[in-house]
């Protein structure tokens, strides 16, 4: 009897999976535990195992789709068999895994019907939510068994209307439409949706029609979707403060220096600016528990041991990987582990075990220039930690005015959880710390 293959689930917070690749093709010969494929969601790849002993007879999904969680994705099975009953359908979490969130049952039970109770594939599903269409209200003849409206009665669908925005496409019912609308290249825009039907003196299109071969579309989904959820979570969430402070960088390049000239037997010469930074916030946070800490909905959770992120830019997009126990390394071990967990977030390899359970974050944009800069938080952590450039700032010494080196700390807290003041004493240490850097580091 054919297996299916199952979307995973880890933990509550993921509802849905993109299909990164596929490891093997329909006809394969697999084993229990081979790896069928790699999906993506919270910017971590995940792989997916075989089930079971065969041949795979399906793969539901393509390179890019998105599926709900505890979904068959594939099925695995005898030559010949019947999957047709695997498709699409949703499993209840095994007794051993965590159960579905609330999130996840819906997105499960959404799979399988549309808004007017018509059966509709998760393709199709899929297929309508790509192309902008919405589904409440449009009438459309399913071609699948028992009516089941399939992937290639959405892209029908969605080929007879006119072209139009994304915004327009989601505001569109099942009323009559413009051939034509106001919009780049003749598309139809949510304001000619909103003026259908209506008497209207004929709108006169630009004379300069801008080419839709001038404009590249790129799909809100996958890592950039994830992200995009998360930092207008995190905007509407909390009550977000930043506070700058530039701090002394005289010991810091001094100390570079002298690490990038020790002997290369030291293994000390590709420490960084940021490592010292990190490994400075590591060992301040100790002392502020009230700034390395967790907003949950039943209060506050102050720790005792620094579980710092750092974010890194990747091509899949921004992660944040997790340093443990950042405050016990030694600079030259919490330098490697930053650069090995960095070196996975690239060849997009981190686990959601790799990027969870951090109590505060750094993200240091001085390699492109930025002097100074807003971060937004990563809840449920009440703080974060912005990093500038290095740049010279004008001091005062005696009668005279020096320009020193400074490097720029912007400390985004969440004012629910930490009040200004304590915010304001732990970057004030901090600065001092990252000013005497060295003596920091013999402690």
């Amino acid at each position: 009897m054919a297996v299916p293959v199952i979307m995973p689930q880890r933990g509550n917070a993921a509802t849905s999976y993109v299909i990164a690749a596929w490891k093997k093709r329909v006809g394969d010969v697999v084993r229990k535990g081979d790896v069928l494929a790699e999906v993506e969601t919270d910017k971590a790849i995940v792989e997916v195992e075989s089930p079971a002993d065969g041949t795979l007879l399906a793969l539901f999904y393509e390179p890019g789709d998105e599926a709900a969680t505890l979904t068959n994705i594939g099925a695995v099975g005898a030559p010949g068999e019947d999957v047709a009953h695997l498709r699409g359908a949703a499993v209840s979490a095994p007794a051993e895994q965590a159960p579905v969130s609330q999130a996840a049952e819906t997105a499960s039970v959404a799979a399988g019907a549309s808004s007017n109770g018509t059966a509709i594939s998760p393709r199709a599903r899929m297929a309508a939510a790509s192309g902008g269409l919405d589904l409440t209200g449009v009438k459309i003849s399913g071609s699948g068994p028992e009516g089941r409206i399939i992937e290639r009665d959405i892209l029908a669908a969605l080929s007879a209307r006119p072209p139009m925005t994304r915004m327009a496409a989601s505001q569109a019912g099942a009323g009559d439409l413009p051939p034509t609308g106001t919009g780049i290249g003749g598309r139809v825009t949510s304001a000619d949706i909103v003026r259908a039907g209506q008497p209207a003196a004929p709108l006169a299109v630009s004379s300069r029609p801008v080419s839709p071969d001038d404009v590249t579309f790129v799909p809100m989904k996958g890592v950039r979707k994830v992200t995009a959820e998360r930092m207008r979570a995190s905007l509407q969430s909390t009550a977000q403060l930043t506070m700058v402070m530039h701090a002394d960088a005289r010991m810091l390049k001094s100390y570079r220096a002298k690490l990038k000239a020790s002997p290369e037997t030291m293994g000390l010469r590709d420490i960084s600016i940021n490592d010292l930074v990190l490994a400075a916030t590591a060992r301040t946070l100790v002392d502020f528990p009230n700034v390395n800490a967790m907003l949950m909905p039943d209060g506050i959770y102050q720790h005792k041991r620094v579980a710092l992120g750092f974010a890194v830019d990747t091509p899949r997009g921004l992660v944040v990987p997790v340093i443990r126990d950042a405050h016990a390394l030694s600079l030259k071990a919490l330098s490697g582990e930053a650069k090995r967990l960095a070196a996975v977030a690239q060849e997009g390899r981190l686990s959601p075990e790799d990027m969870a359970d951090g109590t505060f974050t750094v993200t240091n944009l001085g390699s492109f220039g930025i002097e100074s800069f807003t971060p937004v938080l990563n809840p449920p952590q009440v703080a974060i930690l912005g990093v500038g450039a290095i740049h010279l700032k004008a001091v005062e010494q005696g009668d005279a005015v020096a320009h020193v080196p400074h490097i720029t700390l912007s400390l985004t807290i969440d004012h629910a959880a930490v009040d200004g003041a304590p915010g304001a004493r732990f970057l004030a240490v901090l600065a001092e710390r990252i000013k005497h850097i060295d003596l920091v580091l013999a402690q």
